[in-house]
């Protein structure tokens, strides 16, 4: 397919998500089957043109002045590709497969409209409904904030210590472009292109022998951060496909107990395939069994309980701009529910000096700071604790990531434009 033909694809893909109220997923999905024709690479790159335009949905209507899937896109273009008029009249030609050339009006658009006075939603490309909520956390640099939450997702790779060394596995990766992390001691990054397919990193030898998983940078912070040593016994309580798991049975260097479980058993699905690549024995899985207490023989013994919160997830917006558009005002005050709920089953776990770490993927106060509010005046043999150095963060790390951060009342909360890590809340809490 020609570059123009793809442009003509994204907007029907678009229009598809729009009229019928589906995840761009699946009208993507619904799209490549229907055109057997396109190539894997047509494909991808009509995804990334899709997820670029929804990136950047409300800011380039506005600019363009018009709610059509074409002028999504046609601003798009312009905000996020950096395209010039010329460059976009090249691909809409209206020759064959190619969009329509443009109209007087939108030529005038690209050329004389700008962002300089559009409300903050807009110039942020979030939901209205969501502007109080992200004022409430970053006052008048919410714009510059969610910004940068719509901006494309570098691949973030955890270099798996229980089989290997960072140096080694950047040595193995070094035809995809690797490199450090900027924070996570075990963390590489690959910085893929506007257009282009991240690699398969699944089909990698390194990645088949269980050397490497896919986690950002972030959550693999927040997982080092909650302190696991050897020898603890530690509960994931919110263990899901198991990502976190994995990072603290590597943090612990196989030597301790992992139990990871889940309220929702679908989620652990993944979890044991993962857990045999990467050699973790040190983890046992407990899936739920209706209402019963898989965890009583723990009650009081536990070392660390890790919550990896069920949450709106607006920290990865930058992974999932699909999902911004779909949140609704009800899945905050469910997931506020549910996140009281599981902070409240990991009193009893805990024994005296233990510690719990919450974490979510998000930036709203109702999600981070007033749920740790809230469990310390419900909960008092609990105090906030600071996450503090371990043989894993060093105290010169820990101090410069706290500058970077957003120091909050009661934890410490990592973003895009602060951290170059997804959206991630942090807090500790002691039993006394």
């Amino acid at each position: 397919m020609t570059p123009a033909a793809r442009i003509s694809a994204a907007i029907e893909v678009i229009g598809d998500i729009e009229t019928n109220r589906r995840p761009a997923a699946d009208a993507l999905k619904a799209w490549g089957l229907a055109r057997r024709f396109a190539g894997s690479g047509d494909r991808a790159a009509i995804a990334g043109l899709v997820y670029d335009t929804l990136r950047r949905k409300s800011s380039a209507r506005y600019l363009m002045g018009s709610d059509a899937p074409r002028a999504a896109v046609l601003g798009m273009l312009k905000l996020e590709r950096g395209f010039n008029e010329d460059a976009i009249a090249a691909l809409f030609s209206g020759e064959r497969f190619a969009p329509e050339p443009l109209s007087a009006a939108e030529k005038d658009a690209l050329t004389s409209a700008s962002l300089r006075d559009a409300p903050a939603p807009v110039a942020g490309d979030y939901p209205e409904w969501l502007d109080p909520h992200l004022a409430r956390t970053f006052g008048d640099d919410r714009v510059e904030e969610a910004t940068a939450l719509s901006r494309r997702a570098p691949l973030d790779l955890r270099v798996n210590t229980l089989k290997s060394s960072r140096d080694k596995v950047l040595a193995q990766l070094a035809h995809l472009g690797v490199e450090a992390c900027r924070w996570s001691p075990v963390g590489l990054r690959i910085v893929p292109k506007s257009d282009a397919r991240s690699p398969a990193i699944q089909t990698e030898p390194a990645f088949l022998k269980g050397l490497v998983e896919v986690q950002d940078e972030g959550s693999q912070l927040v997982a080092l951060l909650a302190g696991a040593q050897p020898g603890d016994t530690v509960v994931d309580l919110c263990a899901g496909a198991g990502g976190k798991t994995l990072a603290l049975a590597a943090a612990i260097e196989g030597r301790g107990r992992i139990l990871a479980t889940d309220r929702d058993k679908r989620r652990l699905a993944p979890i044991h395939d993962r857990l045999k690549r990467a050699g973790a024995h040190c983890v046992e899985v407990r899936t739920p069994a209706g209402d019963a207490d898989i965890l009583t023989d723990i009650d009081g013994r536990a070392d660390l309980v890790l919550i990896d919160a069920p949450c709106t997830g607006t920290g990865t917006w930058r992974r999932n701009p699909d999902a911004k558009w779909r949140t609704r005002p009800g899945a905050l005050e469910q997931r506020c529910k549910e996140q009281a709920e599981v902070l409240d089953r990991a009193v009893g776990l805990v024994k005296p000096g233990g510690r719990v770490a919450y974490v979510t993927c998000s930036v709203l106060m109702e999600e981070n700071d007033d749920q740790a509010e809230s469990f310390l005046a419900r909960h008092p043999p609990f105090e906030s604790v600071p996450p503090a150095p371990n043989q894993w963060i060093t105290d010169d790390v820990l101090s410069r990531l706290r500058q970077a951060a957003l120091a909050t009342r009661a934890g410490l909360l990592m973003t895009p434009r602060r951290t170059d890590t997804d959206g991630f809340y942090l807090a500790v809490f002691r039993r006394t």
